[in-house]
């Protein structure tokens, strides 16, 4: 059976929430492979996965090593199971967070975003919007995160710069970001 993609347009808040919280990532964490090596896989900075130099172009395929990603302290990028642990490499970050959705405004402002992986994000406690190496990105989870494109980009700076026009941020579930400074 295909998967379909959330539409962030046709959702509430709520359900997208109700959406994210719902998606059963594997516990990656938990496993202890006895096999490190190399995936020969690559995730370009326009969000594209390839094996070998060949694009991979199933999103069913994306979807399922994207629930595989890890990435440790050094900031090397895994793909992880039970039985292996086999590097791959990110040129910027793993995920691009393609859409945006605002419901409420100011401190009581609820932000979520749909990855190119159409997993669904609630900024907010422990996913927090941050510049790093000078790009807009939003924390997925455990050290991964996403580019936000341009386009959410100017969603969220117009918002903030209508509500904090002199010190641009913005708020989502109760925590506060600025918009426009690299950390």
């Amino acid at each position: 059976m295909p998967y379909d993609a959330p539409d962030l347009a046709k959702l509430n808040l709520s359900e997208i929430a109700a959406l994210a919280a719902a998606r059963k990532l594997p516990p990656i964490e938990n496993w202890d492979p006895t096999h490190i090596g190399e995936s020969e896989m690559r995730i370009a900075a326009d969000g594209k996965w390839y094996h070998q130099g060949d694009e991979i172009r199933r999103p069913a395929m994306i979807r399922a090593f994207s629930s595989l990603l890890q990435c440790d302290a050094d900031g090397q990028h895994w793909l992880v199971t039970p039985q292996q642990k086999l590097s791959i490499d990110v040129e910027d970050a793993p995920f691009i967070a393609v859409e945006m959705q605002s419901e409420g405004e100011f401190e009581s402002r609820c932000l979520a975003f749909r990855l190119n992986t159409d997993d669904l994000v609630v900024a907010g406690p422990g996913s927090e919007l941050a510049f790093r190496n000078d790009l807009p990105c939003l924390h997925v989870r455990k050290g991964l995160w996403a580019k936000i494109a341009r386009s959410a980009y100017y969603e969220l700076a117009e918002i903030a710069l209508a509500e904090c026009p002199k010190e641009p941020k913005i708020w989502s579930k109760g925590v506060v970001f600025p918009i426009g400074t690299s950390q």
